[in-house]
């Protein structure tokens, strides 16, 4: 493996990263404060393609906003309906997934294109001529997305966040202790809702990234898995961010592995869907290998009913 093969190696790692870190550190929170979103896939599926929508109405910032907005909104429906009304978090989570396979694909239809849409690289605005998907910095060893560097620098954020602030000490009261938060004053409901509304805007930001930072499209698998991965990384973590970060890259390089043995010669002979299989493998052994050793807040999925 040259030079170029190990920079190209860690240039795709760090964008495969990106959605996987932020949707993970927006559902630590979520856990965190009791509320278990296994709605995460179709999340990143659904703000990918309202982030492509309006990037090319307004431009990629308005894009990853709108993504933000669409997560953000989606989550708060969750919220809503699994702490106020006391619903089932797993099967809201599941029918938030089944609704977005079926949104997006009905939604590349009417745009014209069933399957996938590509962001076009210029749009016009006010007469205008502006790029419609983020533009990439350039760095001595390649051009990377700026949407890396929030990925970095977000999980140190959410771990000073939750272990050093007393607002961080009631979200972790909300989860593991509601009824002694409630006596103190604290709205446990209150705090669930805002937990999960931020959760769920890092997700939109990851799917929107995805469109408009990223690739450049929208598919109607564009999520491939990745809402579930990000919950394997929340597994690993142990609800810790920095861990969660770490989980992301690993995930993030064997994605990047698998598409760099794509491209040898020597790999022809070997099926391509095997080798798309290595980032999933990897994920079930870490899985398998962590969820008996982590520990959730004690009251994580149970709505919080005050006596």
């Amino acid at each position: 493996m040259s030079f170029s093969d190990i920079v190209s190696l860690l240039r795709i790692s760090l964008h495969a990263m990106v959605p996987l870190a932020l949707t993970a550190i927006g559902e630590i929170v979520g856990e965190t404060a009791g509320l278990f979103n296994i709605g995460l896939e179709g999340i990143l599926l659904m703000s990918a393609f309202a982030g492509a929508l309006g990037a090319e109405a307004g431009g990629p910032y308005v894009g990853l906003l709108v993504g933000m907005g669409v997560g953000g909104f989606i989550s708060l429906l969750f919220a809503v309906i699994n702490t106020y009304w006391r619903g089932t978090q797993m099967v809201t989570g599941v029918g938030i997934n089944l609704f977005a396979l079926g949104f997006v694909a009905f939604g590349l239809i009417q745009l014209g294109a069933p399957g996938f849409h590509i962001i076009p690289a210029k749009i016009v605005v006010n007469g205008t001529a502006r790029a419609a998907q983020l533009a990439k910095i350039r760095t001595p060893i390649g051009m990377y997305s700026p949407v890396i560097l929030v990925a970095l620098i977000l999980p140190f954020v959410v771990h000073w966040f939750i272990k050093r602030t007393r607002a961080g000490l009631m979200l972790k009261a909300a989860g593991e202790m509601p009824e002694a938060a409630d006596v103190s004053g604290i709205n446990i409901n209150r705090i669930r809702l805002l937990a999960a509304v931020f959760g769920g805007m890092l997700a939109g930001l990851a799917g929107a990234y995805m469109s408009v930072a990223w690739l450049g499209l929208v598919t109607k698998d564009l999520s491939a898995g990745r809402g579930f991965i990000a919950l394997a990384c929340v597994v690993f973590s142990g609800l810790n961010p920095l861990l969660a970060l770490l989980a992301a890259f690993i995930f993030g390089f064997f994605q990047a592995l698998a598409e760099w043995v794509k491209t040898m010669p020597s790999a022809k002979a070997i099926p391509y869907e095997f080798i798309s299989m290595i980032p999933y493998i990897v994920t079930l052994l870490v899985v398998s290998g962590a969820i008996g050793r982590v520990r959730f807040p004690k009251f994580l999925g149970v709505p919080y009913k005050r006596e």
